[in-house]
């Protein structure tokens, strides 16, 4: 993460926003601080740390799990683990904005809804918005792809129509689908191969229009790009098939 932080502090203009939505991540019962590992090396890397906003899910999405049911098998003190319902999205700015900058036509081409605003309680550092549920059938079917309504925000809120919005994780291409509604041009960078025909279906890129865009979208494959779903899913099914058969040694041993 260090490496992108350097090549943000590039390529962003000066003044100009990142948002980062991250959380801190739990391994084979591990847990690791990477909000505030981010933080750090952003700060280091010379941004400034704006703010912090806690992304809150639904309560009534998340079931007990392994994790924190294991205080209903022992009701004791020290047993207690909670279920996480919160992401962060981590602000950071690129120097000072120069608000003057701006021409006054585009500042009301870009103008706020301030209704929407307040109705939907932007002005929090909590916000309570509905994740992406794990239908079938859907387009980023087995992807972990995060609600429009979180980069519909946060680019209404940092930039302004007609600008450049960069997504180094671009994913399925909901930043990218997101930033053109909005009538602003983006550039995204993906690793995994087979997320290309995600976003060019999830933008419109397959089909031929009769309407001139508003808006240019570039996606950008990276050198190390590989089919990284099929990639993990192999290796998956191989540490699987390992344990299988190490438990059937075990068991003749026995």
């Amino acid at each position: 993460m260090r490496k992108i932080a350097k090549e943000l502090r590039r390529v962003v203009t000066e003044g100009r926003i990142i948002c980062i939505v991250c959380d801190d991540t739990l391994i084979n019962g591990k847990k690791y601080p990477v909000v505030a590992d981010l933080t750090k090396i952003y700060i280091e890397e010379g941004f400034i740390y704006r703010d912090k906003i806690i992304w809150i899910k639904p309560e009534g999405y998340i079931r007990i799990s392994r994790r924190s049911g294991v205080i209903l098998q022992h009701p004791y003190p020290m047993y207690f683990y909670p279920d996480n319902i919160q992401e962060t999205i981590l602000i950071f700015q690129n120097g000072k904005f120069d608000y003057k900058r701006i021409p006054k036509e585009l500042k009301e081409r870009s103008k706020i809804d301030v209704k929407e605003y307040q109705q939907n309680k932007w002005y929090l550092t909590t916000w309570n918005i509905i994740n992406v549920l794990p239908l079938k059938n859907r387009i980023e079917e087995g992807i972990a792809a995060f609600p429009e309504e979180i980069p519909y925000r946060l680019i209404k809120l940092f930039s302004y129509v007609g600008e450049i919005v960069l997504d180094p994780f671009m994913g399925s291409g909901t930043t990218n689908k997101v930033a053109a509604m909005l009538g602003r041009n983006s550039v995204g960078y993906e690793i995994d191969l087979e997320l290309c025909e995600v976003v060019k279906e999830k933008m419109g890129l397959k089909q031929s229009s009769l309407f001139e865009k508003n808006y240019k979208v570039e996606i950008i494959i990276r050198e190390d790009a590989k089919h990284l779903r099929t990639y993990l899913q192999e290796k998956i099914r191989r540490q699987k098939s390992v344990v299988k058969n190490a438990k059937r040694k075990t068991t003749g041993i026995i």
